[in-house]
């Protein structure tokens, strides 16, 4: 039972309630990827399902009752949520094109975020029942029957890194970046799963450079690498802001495990300049 013990006495009184909901959704959304379900596209040509929705009514249910403002994924944005010091922010199905494409690397995301900044991550991946979760300054933590701290590799050099990328949206500009870093070791992962697979040392660099990643896409993961020891920003460098008129990210998504970060960062202002 994931809730058995949790791994540290949480600020948030109902992290159990949510953590149940989240593998509820997660249940859910197994049990329409065994149908023969139907996809239809969004207004921004991005698909989504019953799973999406299914799941979504069941994360508002349970992160309502903790009178927090959600910012998600699949409900239309509420401006309110601007003057909140905190909210919640959700990606019910992150990956659907994954779930779509049956690869299994689909997740839930939800993030608790304080006066802009990521407090708390849960990502959860039904298909291994695997649960990832950090809070500000408690660590970041695995539960994969049971509950084992996670952190960063100590890799040094750039070149010897192991790069994650996407399956689906790899761009000529992200590969060129790569070979600059001369980084030979590249592994496609989908949705989040790229992170949390940094933050538990696995892998040590991911880039992106589109502008159309979403803040419901990074907050919970976010607050999980930072905690394992790693780090993101966007590839200038800047930190994540949250709960902002914009919910794009306008300049890309560099996460690392924090050592080789600033090397990082130099090769993609070399390559822009």
């Amino acid at each position: 039972m994931i809730t058995s013990k949790l791994p540290f006495d949480s600020k948030v009184p109902e992290l159990e309630k949510i953590i149940n909901g989240m593998v509820k959704a997660g249940d859910k959304i197994l049990e329409i990827y065994e149908t023969d379900f139907s996809t239809e596209k969004k207004e921004d040509d991005s698909p989504i399902t019953q799973a999406d929705i299914e799941s979504n009514k069941i994360l508002k249910e349970v992160l309502g009752e903790t009178g927090i403002t959600i910012l998600s994924e699949e409900d239309a944005d509420d401006k309110k949520r601007l003057s909140e010091e905190k909210v919640w922010i959700v990606d019910p199905l992150d990956g659907t094109t994954d779930f779509v494409n049956r690869t299994g690397e689909f997740t839930i995301m939800v993030g608790l975020v304080e006066n802009q900044k990521s407090v708390l991550g849960l990502i959860y991946w039904p298909t291994k029942k695997k649960m990832y979760l950090a809070e500000s300054g408690k660590g970041a933590f695995c539960y994969n029957e049971e509950w084992e701290k996670i952190e960063v590799t100590m890799m040094s050099e750039i070149q010897n890194c192991q790069a994650l990328v996407s399956r689906h949206h790899l761009s000529e500009k992200e590969k060129k970046l790569l070979d600059e870093m001369e980084i030979s070791i590249v592994t496609s992962i989908g949705s989040s799963l790229k992170v949390t697979e940094i933050a538990s040392g696995e892998a040590e660099i991911y880039i992106t450079t589109t502008d159309k990643m979403k803040q419901w896409d990074t907050c919970a993961s976010n607050c999980i690498i930072s905690e394992a020891g790693g780090k993101m920003t966007d590839i200038s460098g800047n930190d994540m802001v949250y709960n902002t008129e914009s919910v794009n990210h306008e300049n890309g998504i560099l996460v690392t495990n924090g050592i080789i970060h600033q090397d990082a960062l130099h090769v993609i202002s070399k390559l822009d300049s």
